[in-house]
């Protein structure tokens, strides 16, 4: 995929962001059919990074406690990359 067209899928892809940036889903990516590992590297080359993960403890419930036992378990790949707010002008 050319430059261009990594950025105009990411215009349509990604929503604001309360940084002042934009975000895109994980998962939006990988359902759009693209190259989802030449659109991370992009992400990247472009000073995007992972959204951090929220630590608000869980409210309650049957798996209450293993919410609880950090932010992410090793290995799971970011749900979301928050792109800066002229990446995609």
């Amino acid at each position: 995929m050319e430059d261009s067209e990594i950025r105009d899928l990411l215009s349509r892809l990604a929503r604001p962001h309360a940084s002042g940036g934009r975000v895109v889903e994980r998962a939006t990516i990988l359902a759009a059919g693209a190259e989802f590992q030449v659109i991370l590297e992009w992400i990247v080359a472009h000073a995007g990074q992972p959204e951090a993960e929220s630590t608000a403890a869980a409210a309650g419930g049957l798996h209450s406690e293993r919410m609880r036992n950090g932010p992410r378990p090793a290995g799971r790949a970011p749900q979301r990359y928050v792109l800066p707010a002229d990446a995609l002008a």
